[in-house]
């Protein structure tokens, strides 16, 4: 899953767990909702439960509760808690056909402009909560903490 289908599918999961608060939903239910392969979801919801953003329920009645005020809950962490890497990876090996110093020119050039990219990226999702996502797009969370 790439970085943008990863941080898409886990604000999706978090804005219907968001609207559904405080009864706890399913894997299967979350799946079947937004439109995603149930595996992939567990994966994603494992590393949201690691973060703290949500919390896994057994039982007959249990599942994924959001754990996190939307309010409070920024895009960027949603991202480090689901993502392994960076958006933006410059592999550096050498490249065939240029000389070395010229392929370390290179890299360092897009490893410091990549770099600055990334913390654009990151302070632009800082400034954005799950709780404006659900606004921007009609929905209404029924989180109480």
């Amino acid at each position: 899953m790439s970085a943008s289908t990863k941080l898409s599918t886990a604000v999706k999961a978090l804005c219907y767990l968001a609207e559904s608060h405080p009864e706890p939903k399913s894997s299967a239910s979350i799946s079947n909702r937004i439109g995603v392969n149930a595996s992939k979801l567990r994966k994603l919801l494992s590393m949201l439960t690691k973060n703290n953003i949500v919390e896994s329920t057994q039982g007959i009645s249990g599942g994924f509760i959001l754990k996190k005020d939307p309010e409070i809950l920024h895009l960027q962490e949603i991202y480090c808690a689901v993502e392994d890497r960076k958006a933006f990876h410059l592999d550096v090996n050498y490249t065939k056909g240029i000389e070395q110093g010229e392929t370390a020119k290179f890299n360092n050039y897009f490893l410091d402009l990549f770099s600055e990219v990334q913390v654009e990226i990151e302070d632009k999702m800082s400034g954005i909560t799950l709780g404006n996502i659900l606004k921007n797009v009609g929905m209404n969370s029924s989180y109480k903490s």
